[in-house]
């Protein structure tokens, strides 16, 4: 029994570095896709304040002229495909509880799809972060980072048909 335990302990040690690992690079990855869209990034084009994105995605605090004050960003990574999760890869919960934004990593974040697409994920949900609930602009201001850092960006064609955002005022690149 000691040894089945031991086993598993070292099992479920291993696994958080891991995903650790996968979330910091996410993270690192939309910083330098950010950074390298640089000044060819027109925040104010999609209702997104850059500095306090920047903060937020770098320092996990940021005054946000969306929710009305100072935030910090809280990272909550959940071990189960259950309630949003079952749903989704990442989802920020909304509206802030108490000047914080919780920025909740889904099991499928972490074990399916590509870099890439976790980095694009962090950018998009991101946008949640610091300027609320809008799906069409969280899409186009990711799909503009991604253009302006990398020469091409994800086709989210189908899932931007079904949001409606044809007609919201936001395009991708």
């Amino acid at each position: 029994m000691r040894v089945l335990l031991l086993v598993l302990s070292l099992f479920f040690l291993s696994l958080s570095p891991v995903r650790a690992d996968v979330l910091d690079d996410a993270l690192a990855d939309a910083w330098l896709m950010l950074e390298r869209a640089g000044a060819r990034l027109d925040g104010a084009r999609f209702g997104v304040d850059l500095t306090a994105y920047r903060d937020a995605l770098s320092v996990h605090r940021f005054r946000s002229p969306h929710w009305g004050g100072e935030m910090t960003l809280d990272i909550a990574v959940r071990a189960a495909a259950e309630g949003d999760c079952a749903r989704y890869a990442a989802y920020v919960r909304m509206p802030p509880e108490n000047g914080t934004v919780t920025l909740v990593i889904c099991p499928q974040f972490t074990n399916t799809g590509t870099r890439e697409l976790r980095a694009l994920t962090i950018l998009h949900e991101l946008v949640h972060v610091v300027a609320g609930p809008d799906e069409c602009r969280a899409m186009s201001f990711a799909a503009e980072v991604e253009q302006l850092s990398t020469r091409r960006f994800t086709n989210v064609e189908r899932y931007w048909r079904a949001n409606g955002c044809e007609g919201s005022g936001f395009r991708l690149p």
